[in-house]
């Protein structure tokens, strides 16, 4: 096909494309005649995104500290990107589901590598002071980590570990979300109290994230892969792909939390509170909230032992990262 033969087939497609949308293609070739050149800084909204980082105070850390949040919301949403390809999906293809989920990997890989940002690149005076200005805002409020687990798995596996025996997918919606593990971490476990972080937190998010969980019932990944056929279930490379998923969402990356919170709110013998007053000590453990997005891929052993070291060695017994 020479070049002419070519542009007149591509003229014809533009017409046929065109042609039930009330302007004929001459008008939409006028446009391109008159619209400018897209740029890269226009294209990515560059100006915009680099007038995000509004710091409270004057301590120079405090940028990066917001940076660092900033590009972890971005990898979060680029994750609920695949998610919800993965729950879409009608054809229970087996390439694509291990495509999708080794997808999400590279961006937990790249989240959890990456927040040696947060433990080693400020300085631990200059943050226990600006995060002072910034109550009671917590990392506890990322809305888009908590939509990742309801795509993951059904919300009874999200219940506290010490309530999800009274539980199961019996139970509605909102008996199972009002039970959620992580509402725990910001609730004074003496009196009973709710933070104002988690008060603020459910006062926006919370009819979203239930209208998520109703969206998604019985048709989470975990629901996905259950209902695939036996020979796909026993896949191996899919099997590995998901425990990779469930290490890096519920083991390597809170541990990453520990590492930095020990790091900025230990002193001396003893802990400098959290912003926005979370219990860190207890809410941050993977092995005392035993989040499994997959439970039925592991033996009752690993289940048992979840959260402790062994996780660090299944997929690289010569370190300890989520690779």
């Amino acid at each position: 096909m020479n070049d002419k033969e070519r542009i007149d087939s591509q003229i014809s497609r533009l017409e046929e494309k065109y042609k039930d949308s009330g302007q004929d293609l001459s008008s939409y070739l006028d446009g391109l005649l008159y619209q400018r050149y897209l740029t890269y800084w226009d294209y990515i909204h560059l100006d915009t995104l680099l007038s995000l980082q509004v710091p409270r105070t004057y301590f120079p850390d405090e940028e990066i500290f917001i940076m660092y949040h900033q590009i972890t919301e971005l990898y979060f949403k680029l994750i609920l990107h695949e998610q919800k390809q993965l729950v879409d999906d009608k054809s229970q293809n087996l390439d694509f589901f291990i495509e999708k989920t080794r997808r999400i990997n590279s961006y937990y890989k790249a989240l959890i590598s990456s927040f040696s940002i947060m433990i080693k690149g400020m300085e631990k005076e200059q943050f226990l002071q600006y995060r002072m200005a910034l109550l009671p805002a917590s990392g506890f409020q990322s809305a888009q980590f908590r939509m990742i687990e309801l795509y993951a798995t059904p919300l009874e596996n999200l219940v506290h570990e010490s309530e999800r025996h009274h539980y199961s997918s019996k139970n509605s919606i909102e008996e199972l979300y009002e039970n959620i593990y992580w509402k725990k971490g910001a609730t004074d476990l003496s009196t009973g109290e709710k933070t104002l972080t988690l008060k603020q937190f459910e006062y926006r998010y919370t009819p979203r994230l239930i209208r998520i969980a109703k969206q998604v019932q019985n048709n989470t990944i975990y629901h996905k892969y259950l209902r695939l056929e036996a020979h796909k279930k026993n896949n191996k490379e899919l099997i590995g792909a998901l425990k990779k998923l469930d290490i890096n969402a519920n083991v390597n990356w809170p541990l990453m939390h520990m590492g930095s919170a020990h790091r900025y709110l230990g002193k001396d013998k003893d802990q400098v509170e959290a912003t926005g007053g979370t219990n860190w000590k207890e809410y941050l453990p993977p092995s005392f909230q035993k989040i499994v997005f997959f439970p039925e891929i592991y033996s009752k052993q690993e289940l048992n032992n979840w959260g402790k070291q062994w996780v660090d060695h299944i997929f690289n017994p010569d370190k300890t990262t989520g690779d």
